[in-house]
């Protein structure tokens, strides 16, 4: 059986400082950036992740791209 992958979104998501929990630690909450163009070279959205982070008044943490695939029987 022969099955096929479609890319249907993609969108990328930063980890934001939002504040410090009752330990002190800090807490993080996701910002998400939908209509990433699927064929976009990593190394361009990385570049944007890093430009949006320079003009955040927040630290942040870690960057996750993702990706919602359609799968189909073929």
């Amino acid at each position: 059986m022969a099955v096929n992958k479609t890319l249907n979104t993609t969108s990328f998501s930063m980890e934001v400082e939002s504040g410090t929990d009752k330990t002190g630690a800090k807490v993080y909450k996701k910002k998400t950036f939908s209509g990433v163009k699927g064929t976009a070279p990593i190394e361009n959205i990385f570049a944007v992740a890093e430009a949006i982070k320079a003009v955040l008044g927040n630290g942040t943490r870690d960057y996750y791209l993702n990706e919602a695939s359609k799968i189909t029987n073929a």
